[in-house]
């Protein structure tokens, strides 16, 4: 029983170092104290506190810099898969500062792939908009957004380094209600590493979806690659009565 109650010394170092960042309220890219100070601090040894590390490095919650130390890393971006909302609206909740560069932005006649997915016919018009978002002067991810162009004629005239897409779409009576996304992987081409300032082939989140409104017709599709050590999905499990045979999470 003794052996099972025994907290591993890799997990006390974890825990030592995740409350020491957040009792003294350690903000991102603060640096931690040396790895001899910490061992003094918990009397851990070297092995385990430098294991303890490298697993925060690879969870995001640390980075290192040769020669220089460890350091509390920025919080990634959140983005809950539940919620139909704007990369603007997410990035407000964690304080940080979004800069939009436009790479493209257009009307163009869609073909059979995004016309598929709008369920319009092919060679309707859309408004195409291409966006790299960047979270305090780091490049987050490309958002790639095609909209049905009949229900916002004259869009393309906007400043969306400046507007919110959702907000105008807003101005044009389209009410976002629903959507339908996926969440992949892909490797980044030559130029998405160049955009993104990543290595080639280098894993990216790929999010991909359709967005509705409130009489259920598709109003956008788009397409979003972004920065693993940059991004974070998460989803919120609900508890649902499934009567006499009792309740699942979803």
């Amino acid at each position: 029983m003794d052996k099972m109650k025994r907290i591993r010394p890799q997990d006390m170092a974890l825990e030592q170092i995740e409350w020491f960042i957040q009792e003294n309220q350690l903000k991102p890219h603060t640096k931690l104290p040396s790895e001899r100070e910490m061992c003094e601090m918990w009397g851990l040894n070297r092995s385990t506190l430098h294991t303890a590390i490298r697993q925060l490095i690879e969870e995001r919650v640390l980075y290192s810099l040769r020669g220089s130390g460890t350091y509390v890393a920025p919080e990634r971006l959140v983005r809950d898969i539940q919620a139909v909302q704007s990369t603007s609206q997410a990035m407000r909740k964690t304080g940080y500062f979004l800069w939009t560069e436009v790479l493209l932005s257009r009307v163009e006649c869609s073909d059979e792939y995004v016309s598929r997915k709008l369920q319009i016919t092919e060679g309707s018009k859309v408004f195409h908009l291409c966006r790299l978002r960047i979270r305090n002067s780091v490049p987050l991810m490309i958002e790639d957004c095609y909209i049905v162009y009949d229900r916002c004629e004259g869009i393309e005239n906007c400043n969306f380094a400046e507007e919110s897409l959702y907000r105008i779409l807003n101005t044009y009576g389209v009410r976002l209600s629903s959507g339908e996304e996926r969440i992949g992987i892909i490797y980044a081409t030559e130029e998405e590493s160049r955009i993104l300032k990543v290595d080639l082939e280098q894993f990216l989140y790929y999010q991909t979806g359709i967005v509705r409104d409130t009489e259920d017709k598709i109003v956008e599709f788009f397409k979003i690659k972004a920065r693993a050590d940059q991004m974070q999905y998460t989803n919120v499990l609900r508890r649902i009565d499934l009567g006499t045979e009792g309740s699942e999470y979803l």
